[in-house]
């Protein structure tokens, strides 16, 4: 069974393969809602999309394993790569300018095959690393 490790938490836990992240915290007691930078954690924990790819609160960034995990959805290429808004209104319309494009993930929609390293609550840089390309 592929292992999932939480850096922030330092925890690890044993999924099934084909688990979701979001599950996979959720099961260790990991709380992946941060919020913006910490602010907001609470609130969102109770206020999120509760799984469907929509709110893009449960971020999250692969530090290990990125091949281990499912191809990246629409959803999260929406969400991060393109510098847009998004059609449908959420509290975070467009993270493709948040800093780790390549490696941040949304929780929910990755699939765990393999063992991967997770760090929750990942800070947003609003200046990105395409910020003046």
């Amino acid at each position: 069974m592929p292992t999932v490790k939480f850096i922030k938490e330092k925890k690890e836990i044993e999924v099934p393969s084909g688990t979701d992240l979001r599950t996979a915290a959720q099961k260790a007691g990991v709380n992946i809602y941060d919020g913006f930078n910490g602010f907001g954690a609470t609130l969102n924990a109770l206020l999120n999309c509760h799984g469907f790819g929509l709110c893009g609160t449960c971020r999250v960034n692969i530090m290990k394993g990125m091949e281990n995990t499912n191809p990246m959805t629409v959803r999260e290429k929406v969400k991060f790569k393109t510098p847009i808004p998004t059609p449908i209104p959420d509290p975070l319309p467009c993270l493709a300018y948040i800093g780790s494009e390549e490696t941040m993930r949304l929780a929910c929609m990755t699939r765990v095959e393999g063992d991967v390293e997770v760090e929750t609550g990942p800070p947003i840089d609003l200046f990105g690393e395409n910020f003046f390309s």
